[in-house]
């Protein structure tokens, strides 16, 4: 199967036989997540391994769901996902850990609300408790910036918002963005996002869109910046999510295009980089930015 399936979507039409060919790659990526569901009703974060000792969690169940929206896919067992996430819940704390009974912290409290409004789960037993949860334990950027996309989706915001928006502020550099270097653009994408879903003030948006589309490596993606010129799909998502955010495209739309192509597998999974193993957030990463990609 070509790598290249997902990626074919362009403003111009298609000629019958490569609609054929696309929609049979969605299809194969749809079966690759759904096999990755489990009799608990979880979902693994790849596919068995020989000596991976995996077991389904909350955070890939999160993207599985999430990524089979933008696939136009379905959740095979729908009422068993519904119950692993349930069970996930702390109603002590109001969090969601990333077993069943197991801790919560942000980062599954944050997906858990993800994956509750994506499977239209009774939301008001978690509402309250979650946001309370999120405001009360959110400290690093990290958590500020996930725990904010968590209450995007329930369409609050936080108590703690405002003392958030400092936090996010004291990292961000005179002209605006944030980080330096080769992951300039990582970071200011991440940041802004976050800034702007706390309700901050995006004065300088020049400067923001300057440094995303000279951040893009030479293979169309965008990396970290321990890497100057390696790219990975998790980084990708994150700039392309401030580009949607900002009314904006990157610079070379078919290069990114072209980038997670190449994070395609013959299982018709995505890898984080091109060449490594299909991950169920792989898949996700890439399903959405093709989405936003393929959007006038």
């Amino acid at each position: 199967m070509c790598r290249f399936l997902l990626s074919l979507a362009a403003v111009l039409p298609l000629p019958v036989a490569a609609l054929a060919q696309e929609d049979a790659g969605v299809k194969q990526t749809i079966a690759f997540v759904q096999k990755l569901q489990t009799n608990t009703g979880g979902f693994l974060s790849m596919a068995p391994q020989p000596n991976i000792r995996l077991a389904p969690n909350l955070r890939s169940t999160s993207s599985a769901v999430r990524a089979l929206h933008y696939l136009g896919g379905k959740v095979p067992d729908h009422d068993a996902c519904v119950k692993f996430v349930d069970n996930c819940f702390d109603p002590a704390s109001g969090g969601f850990s990333d077993f069943a009974k197991g801790k919560p912290d942000v980062f599954s409290t944050a997906v858990g609300i993800m994956a509750v409004t994506e499977l239209k789960m009774p939301i008001d037993k978690y509402h309250t408790a979650a946001i309370k949860y999120l405001s009360d334990n959110a400290k690093s950027f990290e958590e500020i910036r996930i725990a904010a996309a968590g209450l995007e989706r329930l369409k609050a915001q936080s108590p703690k918002s405002k003392d958030w928006l400092k936090e996010v502020t004291k990292l961000q550099n005179k002209d605006g963005t944030f980080g330096k270097d080769a992951g300039l653009a990582r970071d200011t994408g991440g940041a802004v996002v976050t800034l702007l879903r706390l309700g901050g003030d995006l004065s300088k948006r020049d400067d923001i869109l300057r440094v995303l589309k000279e951040g893009q490596r030479p293979s169309g993606g965008y990396g970290k910046g321990d890497n100057e010129l390696g790219a990975d799909l998790e980084t990708t998502y994150r700039v392309m999510r401030c580009f949607v955010m900002l009314k904006a495209r990157p610079e070379r739309e078919e290069g990114m295009r072209t980038y997670v192509a190449k994070c395609r597998n013959e299982d018709g999974g995505y890898s984080l980089t091109p060449g490594a193993t299909s991950t169920v957030s792989g898949t996700y990463f890439a399903a959405i930015v093709l989405h936003w990609l393929n959007q006038k």
